[in-house]
């Protein structure tokens, strides 16, 4: 199976908490359980790169784990608001294109390179 679309990621999501009765969480709950995820993958950062060791009594953690729960809060909260991800991603896209075009230093461009 090919590499899916934000649409049907987002339908995939759907689908799956539609089999519940309590359908997506309120809005400030879902924002609180993203801050609580956000938490979570900065802990994992903070022991893979940053100063604070894990406790050799703590199991290892996935720092693309929690990305991924990150992201399915993500989709579920868009799904809650009727908010469709492409079209976020393509405004915020734009917007970066044009408002942030110059601020970063570009790569030089390597010999044979195309672009």
């Amino acid at each position: 199976m090919g590499a899916k679309t934000l649409k049907q990621i987002q339908e995939e999501v759907d689908a799956y908490i539609g089999q519940f009765r309590e359908g997506y969480f309120s809005p400030l709950a879902m924002l609180a359980r993203m801050a609580e995820e956000v938490g979570e993958l900065a802990r994992e950062v903070n022991h893979r790169y940053g100063e604070k060791p894990k406790k050799t009594s703590e199991p290892e953690g996935s720092i693309a784990e929690e990305l991924g729960d990150i992201f399915f809060i993500v989709v579920c909260f868009a799904n809650s608001l009727g908010i469709d991800l492409q079209e976020a991603y393509e405004r915020i896209m734009d917007k970066f294109r044009t408002r942030d075009r110059d601020r970063w230093t570009p790569k030089e461009p390597q010999r044979g390179d195309d672009r």
